[in-house]
Formats: structure tokens, sequence, C-alpha cells
């Protein structure tokens, strides 16, 4: 073999070398490029973590704060309302003992308003059946009776089912205490309102003097109290 021909193969075969050399650090350097690449995604996701997880902590410390907040207000609550109960009941048994009192002083007060409005009822009866018979007026002969004008004729006042006794009030409301005839217990008497009936008697209206009752297919009878 030449000289020539062995300097050439020799010249290829370092070229080849050479070339292939280049290849691999050209790969190698492509290589590094990715992984540094790699490492930078990787060293961002790590900051975006470590911010995440401090966020997070603060996030769990204000919880904390606030739980602890909560539990102090919880605490304050109940004793406030240990404290607040029994007064609470205490109240409640006050104002039914004032309750009850009222109560009973006004149900004393209209008993005994009532029995001696029925005592002077009572007396006033027993005074009209005292009293004796009117003597009764001769009847005029024809000849001596004068002629009269005849009058409009009116309407007969009903006798009511009851005995009136009188208006008592209750509550800044007034009612009309009656009776059955010819009674003598308090038991039977009835308080009546305006607008309440016993029987066909239907309450209008109270006046001073009397009450006004309406009656089915009557006109409004009159009933004079004694």
């Amino acid at each position: 073999m030449k000289a020539s021909t062995f300097q050439t193969l020799i010249i290829g075969i370092l070229c080849l070398a050479i070339a292939g050399l280049s290849g691999g650090l050209y790969n190698q350097y492509q290589r590094m490029a990715e992984l540094q690449n790699t490492n930078n995604q990787h060293l961002q996701t790590l900051d975006t973590l470590q911010h995440d997880s401090s966020a997070l902590k603060d996030a769990q410390e204000k919880l904390q704060y606030a739980l602890r907040d909560l539990k102090q207000l919880v605490d304050t609550g109940e004793q406030q309302a240990n404290t607040l109960d029994p007064m609470l009941d205490q109240w409640a048994q006050e104002i039914q003992v004032l309750r009850d009192g009222l109560a009973a002083r006004a149900t004393e007060t209209d008993m005994a308003a009532l029995r001696a409005r029925l005592e002077q009822v009572e007396q006033q009866l027993l005074d009209l059946k005292s009293k004796p018979s009117p003597t009764p007026t001769p009847t005029p002969t024809p000849s001596a009776a004068k002629p009269k004008k005849t009058a409009p004729h009116k309407p007969t006042p009903l006798s009511p089912p009851f005995s009136v006794l009188g208006v008592e009030s209750r509550g800044g409301e007034s009612f009309l205490a009656i009776a059955p005839h010819d009674s003598r217990s308090l038991v039977e008497v009835r308080l009546l309102h305006r607008g309440e009936q016993i029987g066909a008697w239907y309450l209008k209206k109270l006046e001073p003097t009397a009450a006004i009752f309406a009656v089915d297919a009557q006109p409004d009878q009159t009933v004079q109290f004694p």
C-alpha cells in the first residue's frame, strides 16, 4: 500500500471519529439543555408549591385565631346564659304571682259589687211586694163618658223572660246583669254584653237608664233599670 493511500485512510478514519464525537457532543448538549429546562420547570413548580404552602399556613393560623375567638365568645355566652337563666325564672315567677294576685283581687271586688247590687235589687223587690195594690178607678157609665179621639194603636210592650238587675262594669266594658224571675241565688246571675242574646231577646244597646232589646218579629223593646 502506498504511503499516500494510507494517509488518506487515516485522515478519513479521523474525520469519521471527529464527526461521531461531534454528533455525540451535540446530543449531550441537547440532552443537557432539556434537563436544564426540566429543572427550571421543576424549580418554578417548587416555588409555586412553597408559595401555596405559605398561604395555606397563613390561612391555618388565621383559622386558629378565629376558632380561639369563637371559643371565647361561646364561653362568654354560656356564662351569661348561666347568669340570666335564674333571673328569668325568678322574673317569671314574680309575674305569675302578680297575675294571680290581680285576678284574685279583681274577682273579689267584682263579686262584692255584684253582691251589694243584688241585695239592693232584692230589697227593692221586697218593697214592691209589700206595697198595697192601688184602688181600681171606677169605670164611668156610658152616659157620663165623653167621646175621645181615637188614639193611634201602639204595640203592647213585651215582658222580658228575665229580671234586669242593673249594669255592671268589667275592664272598662258595660254588662247588663240579669237573672231569672224570683231568683235569690248569685249563681243564676248572668252578665249580658252588647251583641249577645238570651232566648229571642238580643241586646242592642245600653242606655243610662234602660236597655234596648231586639226581639224577633217585634219592634225594639225598652227595659228600664230598677
